[in-house]
């Protein structure tokens, strides 16, 4: 099969790329530049950066960068004085100061492109243009909510400062307390809170940020305030707050590994304080020790936060993964190095005319979800359950021109599976038995990929090109989306989307200049890093392990299929004939395609 040239550059997330050439076979026509696997987006350690300050640079671009880091840079309660640094005396009313009926938001904006000045005119004044993407609105509960600006350019207006030599000043900007995503990178830590779902039976990941110079008591305040509040608005739908009225009533006290917490909590029954004391060992993953629980000044509960994370798991995470592909028509293994392997959970007579599938493990059953081709061209749903190998799938009684891969939840019970597909242009959920019905969402263009997270309370969905994220509710065993929240990407023409850690996407689309890219992108939007550029063709299926790296892969493993080819990372390479298992004599010579995992 002939196919255009393929580079593909691999970009850690925090780290310049190191390239390093990786041959594969002459067949392939694919020439591949390979570096380190992406990291977890905002994952920093040690002190940040110094606050910026105007002296720092006499040039208007980076002084006007310094600009973008500066309300990030420190508390939140002086980001407008840290800004108005940076303000001529006679236009420090652009920023009026800290606004006295609301906390104070961050804009947060990614640059599109290099800043452009221009030279000095003759009143010695010039001009920076900012073509930016709007990100969203940090708050003061650490929740990044949708943007509320819709500028796609700003212009700021500079003039040398008094006297001569001193640097500059900026005359006018926007009234806007404006922060870039590498500013938040550079000052701000992501963390994670744990919500309940509805049942009460895993816990669900919602992301937060975090001064990342907060000391250790500051961040149990915070985290704790966090829980107290409520979820983010997106992920509300699918989880179960705090009791109404709960509040910290003091910070929280305590050091070398012993913390006290003191709260209202209306119903603080022994359930409800060990349910929270659950949620704050997740919530604090990074530390050990010990918190004392306190209601209205009485102990009534100690956590031993190490020991509460080994006894009470966030949410089942699957077993040891498997890579498997379609392969003439059929699901078969791929074998790469010392991973795992196994055969095929599927009987071979329903293992035929396969486009797509996805299979998954709910404890000693498999489910499995296969796309299936008929002789008119046309796609059906084939659903199964049961223990190893699944005796029978059931096809749905409706045909569809296109189907995207299927998703199961794995936040349902095993006694009553279910998933997600789009076909057609819509979102549809299914039961065990292969029925299908149209969910029904208020986004603009058509539905054409859904993938399930780990925990499977969310989902992340590619609706008119556009990328989305959503909350699972199940009511009375049925399955309904949270309304979508829209997140940011740089990618245009989104196809595919699957997770590949818990607040972490891999989605493909199209880079500035049209052509088919691969990025890593936090489930907010907030940290969006490159991993594979300037593909030849669309990237028509991408599939995602977001595991870890203990259980026999690499942390961020994905595999994707463009121009009729399959692909993985860690390393990058192409999905060769010869690593895929399990072939009957007869089959018929071709490439392996929709790659995927089974865990």
């Amino acid at each position: 099969m002939s196919r255009r040239a393929l580079a593909l550059l691999l970009a850690g997330a925090l780290l310049p790329a190191a390239l390093v050439g990786c041959g594969i076979p002459g067949e392939t026509d694919v020439q591949i530049d390979g570096s380190v696997p992406a990291a977890q987006g905002g994952a920093l350690n040690g002190s940040p950066a110094r606050p910026p300050e105007p002296a720092d640079s006499s040039e208007p671009v980076p002084f006007i960068e310094n600009y973008l880091r500066a309300a990030a840079a420190g508390e939140r309660d002086q980001a407008y004085a840290r800004a108005r640094k940076f303000l001529a005396e006679e236009s420090r009313d652009l920023l009026p100061g800290k606004p006295q009926t609301s906390e104070v938001e961050l804009t947060v904006v990614r640059l599109r492109e290099k800043p452009e000045s221009t030279p000095p005119n003759n009143q010695g004044t010039s001009t920076v243009t900012l073509k930016v993407q709007q990100v969203g609105v940090l708050r003061a509960d650490g929740t990044l909510g949708p943007p509320v600006a819709s500028d796609t350019q700003y212009v700021f207006e500079l003039r040398r400062a008094e006297p001569a030599g001193t640097g500059l000043l900026i005359t006018e900007a926007p009234n806007v307390l404006l922060v870039s995503d590498s500013a938040m990178r550079e000052y701000y830590r992501p963390r994670t809170v744990y919500f309940w779902n509805s049942d009460q039976t895993r816990l669900v990941p919602d992301q937060r940020y975090l001064l990342s110079s907060a000391p250790t008591e500051r961040r149990i305040t915070e985290v704790m305030k966090w829980l107290a509040d409520r979820p983010s608005d997106w992920l509300a739908a699918g989880v179960t707050g705090l009791p109404d009225g709960t509040q910290l009533i003091n910070n929280a006290t305590g050091t070398d590994g012993h913390w006290e917490i003191n709260l209202n909590m209306p119903g603080a029954n022994e359930q409800r304080l060990n349910r929270l004391g659950t949620q704050l060992a997740w919530s604090l993953s990074d530390l050990d020790g010990v918190v004392d629980l306190k209601i209205q000044n009485q102990k009534r509960l100690t956590v031993d936060l190490r020991r509460e994370r080994v006894s009470v798991v966030a949410y089942p995470r699957g077993a040891n993964p498997m890579r498997l592909g379609v392969y003439d028509g059929a699901v078969r293994p791929l074998a790469f190095g010392n991973e795992p392997r196994a055969a095929v959970p599927l009987p071979p007579e329903e293992n035929r005319n396969v486009v797509s599938a996805a299979l998954a493990r709910a404890e000693e059953q498999v489910l499995a979800a296969l796309v299936v081709t008929g002789a008119d061209n046309r796609k059906r749903l084939k659903v199964g359950s049961g223990a190893e190998p699944v005796a029978t799938l059931n096809a749905s009684d409706r045909t569809f021109r296109a189907m995207s891969r299927p998703t199961w939840l794995r936040s349902l019970t095993k006694a009553r599976p279910g998933g997600l597909v789009a076909a057609d242009g819509k979102l549809y959920r299914f039961d065990g038995s292969g029925r299908m019905s149209e969910i029904a969402l208020s986004v603009s263009g058509p539905v054409t990929a859904v993938a399930g997270s780990l925990e499977g309370h969310r989902v992340a969905l590619v609706s008119g090109g556009a990328l989305y994220v959503a909350a699972v509710s199940v009511d009375g065993g049925v399955v309904n989306l949270g309304q979508p929240r829209r997140v940011a990407t740089l990618l245009t023409g989104v196809t595919v989307v699957d997770w590949v850690a818990e607040n972490e996407l891999v989605l493909a689309g199209n880079e500035a200049d049209r052509r088919s890219a691969i990025h890593q992108l936090s489930v907010d939007g907030v940290w969006e890093t490159p991993l594979a550029v300037e593909i030849g063709a669309p990237v028509t299926q991408l599939a995602g392990y977001p595991g870890g790296s203990d259980r026999g892969l690499a942390a961020f493993s994905f595999m994707f299929e463009t121009d009729g080819a399959a692909w993985r990372n860690n390393p990058f390479d192409f999905v060769k004939r010869e690593q895929v298992l399990d072939v009957p004599a007869g089959s018929r010579a071709t490439n392996p395609t929709a790659p995927f995992f089974l865990y």
